[in-house]
């Protein structure tokens, strides 16, 4: 049985610490999106960055053209994001949004997942999947980060081997690829996650 892990309270922590102290915070196109963009040959459309944060992602997308939208359940989150994207003057539409009460009414070219899909209850797995996949057009992909069941810290989200997030996703999804990486951001050592390309079936 899954140990329940414990989150804090994601729009206090934005409005409590600066966003370059946060573990996750990654000023720059994460790495692995960016090779697996290049490899699929995807250089335009639309893109949802789910749970966006900062809006780091979002703003490094909008910057190679891509037309995107990033939403998070943290107020705090959406309105720091806001507001450096209009300092970049990029155009970016930001949401607070709750994935499982989405009020999102269109379908994008691909959502980016950097950390989203790792902090839900097991319970919630499936709804999660069913959501994500209607908000992804035909032919369309899911670009899931998580952390690898190879991370030993204590503490953060929860973990998976290729194989869980292969029964997760794969009555939805046509699982491309499931490689081993890590997170870039803050920590020292940066934590081991897994990067999988999935393919709406």
């Amino acid at each position: 049985m899954t140990q329940q892990r414990e989150f804090p309270n994601w729009n206090n922590l934005y409005q409590e610490r600066q966003v370059e102290t946060m573990p996750w915070y990654n000023p720059d196109l994460d790495v692995d999106l960016e090779q697996a963009l290049t490899k699929l040959k995807i250089n335009s459309g639309t893109v949802l960055d789910l749970g966006t944060g900062p809006g780091t992602q979002a703003i490094a997308l909008a910057k190679k053209g891509f037309r995107a939208t990033g939403t998070d359940i943290s107020e705090a989150a959406i309105t720091q994001a806001e507001s450096k994207a209009k300092e970049e003057g990029l155009d970016i539409t930001f949401r607070q949004d709750d994935i499982f009460h989405s009020h999102l009414n269109q379908e994008f070219d691909f959502v980016f997942d950097r950390g989203c899909f790792h902090v839900f209850h097991p319970d919630l797995r499936q709804d999660y999947v069913r959501i994500v996949h209607n908000l992804i057009k035909p032919k369309g992909y899911l670009f899931l980060k998580c952390f690898s069941h190879l991370e030993t810290r204590e503490e953060g989200p929860y973990r998976f081997t290729p194989e869980e997030i292969k029964k997760n996703f794969g009555d939805r999804f046509n699982v491309l690829s499931i490689h081993e990486t890590v997170y870039q951001g803050t920590l020292d050592p940066l934590p081991k996650a897994l990067f999988s390309i999935l393919e709406i079936i």
